[in-house]
């Protein structure tokens, strides 16, 4: 009889125990688990903090009575392995404050992964916890049911678990700021995948700043302060720790099984150590990449179970062989699904491999169907066509393209062979054209030369160097948002304009996803021109684009504020079942102000007391529909963002508010609407804001296209920006002091005499009139639609300046008996 030693429980080790005892009925098998479960869903715990899971017996996969009465297993928790003799064959356990040797013929070890707390100041306190066991979880819900619905948490690490955590933590109502060292969370998806995830997280007032780590913790009366590497100051209510995870495996650095220098164990193809009879799986192994020779290690309850299976043969004399791992992974960001398998560019780069890309938007299904969503999908491949990686993300259909590419990429399929792949159709599951063929028809373009596409980075820089760019949209794509310094050509009437188009010139064509943008490529192509086309259209170029707002507002006194202006929580207690039947209105794809535009004209439609619904993509209508229903009397139901939409409920009141007459107070505020940025125009208007201030009046100052450069720091502001606003902010001038005349400027020496005769003459400076006007309380509002079109960031603004649409404006000159537009 063969006695099998299992160090450790959770998936690895008790998949193995399990497989074990199938193969061998007469063997003794001991399984030792530190902990006091077997076998647990920690893949579940930061939903069951979350309350998503409410029953804590379901996250309990393998009860220890139950598992050693099926499997005769001699289960020891709250035991812990404290060395390991290979030359004698033993194990040293210990239980309290008892230890004792137990041999063996076989050694299985799955001691998992443990998360990495660092030396950091203040880091010893209760109210700073990591996730990784069952009682975690009990000590962190605790927490989270304590402050449920005005509490403040901070998770540190924005990986998988510190992604999950924020949303749970959210989804109990509290504020939640998740801080991530590196540029960007989630390191296995590229950048311009990663970008989409991180907007769904803003989106829900998830609080996030990246490329920031934490210097110390600081314990308070009632909570917890950080002190953040840039010298900001953060308070938090709890802190989880979710910065990654290292090895569990101390306890082998006394014996001779060889580990890497971040404690990983080396296996072989058979799940074996380097030592005999000793055997390994889970997450403290280091195997190698599928298809290649890369070592890699991955913490995911999938190939930990196939590793303890396969250790389980190997150990009763099976031949089996573990082919390796890929990295194939799934993750819920609010209502967004994301999915990766595979290599990554990053990867890719840093072993030098050649490559090619493809990026496509499907449908989830059927576009004529209802319900039917866009995903991104992307997949990554060698000159002969083997799929090397994929990634996607999206609201609906996920998972399931994915599992088909992570089959295809484990048996060394090619993106032709993607091409062919028969999948299930009907209009409410796939398209006739499945995603993942579209993927593949777009990849073998690539090969066979009919593209060369290019992501919006490289374009980019090749419109700097001269390249043109022409979007082949239509009319109402582009009246609904484009990218600068694009020609607009329709595709439809591209043939009639050839002749306009310089052949020595490079081209780069776009449409809304990247199809017709193919088109024109092929069609541009054959008359001799060369040309590239923009990998996803605009659609790509929005995600590129995408970085995350301004966190100035955080603050230590310990309050809940808005990080992010027109983000209010998404979280309204009010269901929307709740809601009285409304006719919808599918305002998507437009931007400020456009949705408003179409409030306007189809609530003049709708009968007295009747409710319309209006679902938007523009982030501002979320509190622009709300100043929208506060000035024309109409009554604001409900708001909710979903999937990456904004849905407003809205009813049309029995009777719209009269003007002002007789009785009630006269409209008396002043509104200026600043476009120009030349210093005497701008002059003009704080002369005027500061004079109707003395007069008493409230002023509002609306700052739009050029007039936002008054308004901007005179200092640089280190932001992240994408090729062309960065351009844009190198252009245009950085603060009041940079401005200069509208006209006689002189090459700059007329506008030095103008503020020398202004010097000499006691009259106020610019900059002094502006002090004055915010001092006695103007209100300066800098456009949103404007700031997003020349690329300015909040962080650039000056203090005091608020940032709102077109409804902000046109609320406080609904107050107002005069707009000045300057």
């Amino acid at each position: 009889m063969k006695k099998y030693i299992i160090v450790g429980g959770v998936a690895g080790g008790a998949t193995a125990a399990a497989r074990l005892r199938r193969l061998d009925e007469a063997a003794e098998i001991i399984l030792i688990e530190r902990g006091s479960y077997i076998s647990f869903a920690n893949c579940g715990l930061p939903y069951y903090i979350g309350n998503a899971i409410q029953d804590r017996d379901r996250l309990l996969v393998q009860k220890k009575e139950i598992f050693c009465n099926r499997f005769r297993v001699d289960v020891r928790t709250d035991s812990e392995v404290t060395a390991v003799n290979t030359e004698n064959k033993t194990v040293t356990i210990r239980t309290g404050d008892m230890a004792y040797e137990e041999t063996y013929d076989a050694l299985l070890l799955a001691p998992g992964a443990q998360p990495v707390r660092p030396a950091i100041p203040g880091i010893d306190n209760e109210r700073i916890m990591t996730l990784r066991s069952v009682p975690d979880a009990d000590r962190l819900r605790q927490w989270a049911d304590k402050y449920e619905g005005s509490g403040r948490a901070v998770v540190v690490g924005g990986g998988f678990i510190g992604v999950e955590m924020a949303e749970n933590l959210r989804q109990r109502g509290m504020t939640v700021t998740l801080l991530e060292g590196a540029t960007h969370i989630l390191a296995p998806f590229d950048t311009d995948m990663v970008k989409i995830m991180e907007r769904e997280l803003v989106q829900n007032d998830i609080r996030l700043l990246l490329g920031n780590g934490v210097q110390s913790f600081a314990s308070q009366s009632d909570g917890v302060s950080i002190a953040l590497a840039d010298g900001r100051q953060l308070t938090a209510d709890f802190v989880v720790l979710a910065i990654g995870v290292r090895p569990d495996t101390a306890f082998l650095k006394q014996s001779d099984i060889t580990l890497t220098e971040r404690g990983y164990i080396v296996t072989d193809d058979h799940m074996r150590t380097t030592v005999p009879d000793v055997y390994a799986a889970g997450d403290a192994v280091q195997t190698r990449r599928v298809l290649s020779d890369d070592a890699l290690s991955v913490a995911l309850a999938g190939p930990a179970n196939h590793q303890g299976r396969i250790a389980a043969d190997n150990m009763t004399g099976r031949d089996t062989v573990y082919e390796g791992v890929q990295g194939t992974s799934i993750l819920k960001v609010f209502d967004l699904t994301a999915a990766a398998t595979g290599e990554n560019e990053q990867g890719l780069k840093q072993r030098h491999a050649v490559y090619h890309a493809v990026k496509v938007y499907p449908d989830s299904h059927a576009g004529y169907y209802p319900g039917a969503v866009k995903m991104a999908l992307k997949v990554l491949f060698d000159d002969r066509g083997r799929i090397l990686g994929a990634q996607a993300a999206g609201y609906d259909g996920v998972d399931k393209r994915i599992d088909v590419l992570a089959a295809m990429i484990r048996h060394g399929h090619t993106v032709q062979e993607l091409a062919e792949l028969e999948l299930a159709y009907a209009p409410p599951y796939s398209s006739a054209k499945d995603p993942v063929n579209m993927a593949g028809y777009a990849a073998e373009n690539v090969l066979d030369g009919l593209t060369d596409p290019i992501s919006y980075e490289e374009a980019s820089e090749m419109i700097d160097r001269g390249a043109v760019l022409i979007d082949v949209r239509t009319h109402d794509e582009v009246a609904a948002g484009g990218l600068p310094r694009a020609i607009h050509i329709p595709l439809e009437n591209l043939r009639e304009h050839l002749h306009e188009l310089d052949i020595a010139v490079p081209i780069i064509v776009y449409c809304q996803i990247g199809q017709r943008g193919y088109f024109a490529e092929r069609l541009l192509k054959q008359h001799g021109y060369t040309v590239k086309n923009l990998m996803g259209g605009y659609m790509a170029a929005k995600d590129a684009l995408f970085s995350v707002p301004s966190a100035e507002t955080l603050i230590d006194d310990g309050q809940s504020e808005k990080l992010y202006d027109g983000r209010s929580t998404a979280f309204s207690r009010l269901e929307t079942a709740q809601m009285p039947s409304a006719i919808e209105f599918d305002v998507t794809g437009l931007s400020c102000p456009g949705p408003l535009m179409k409030l306007r004209e189809y609530m003049e439609t709708m009968q007295v007391g009747a409710v319309a619904k209006f679902t938007a993509s523009d982030p501002g209508f979320y509190t622009d529909s709300q100043a929208w229903c506060e000035r024309t009397g109409n009554r604001l139901l409900h708001r909710e963002r979903k999937n990456g939409l904004i849905s407003v409920w809205i009813q049309k009141p029995a009777a719209v508010p009269a003007p002002s007459g007789i009785g009630e107070p006269a409209k008396d505020d002043k509104t200026i609407v600043v476009f120009s940025g030349d210093l005497d125009k701008v002059l003009a208007a704080f002369v005027i804001a500061n004079g109707a201030l003395t007069m008493g009046k409230k002023v509002t100052m609306f700052f739009t296209f050029w007039g936002l450069n008054v308004l901007r720091r005179p200092e640089k502001v280190t932001v992240r920006k994408g090729l062309v606003d960065t351009l844009f902010g190198w252009m245009m001038p950085r603060g009041s002091r940079n401005l200069t005349l509208s006209k006689m400027n002189m090459v700059g020496m007329g506008t030095k005499l103008m503020r020398q005769v202004m010097h000499d003459k006691n009259i106020q400076s610019l900059e002094s009139l502006i002090q004055s006007a915010q001092a006695g309380g103007v209100h300066m509002i800098a456009c949103q639609m404007s700031m997003d079109v020349m690329g300015i960031r909040r962080e650039e603004l000056m203090d005091g300046v608020d940032v709102g649409g077109v409804a902000t404006f046109l609320g406080a000159a609904e107050d107002a008996n005069m707009s000045l537009f300057i």
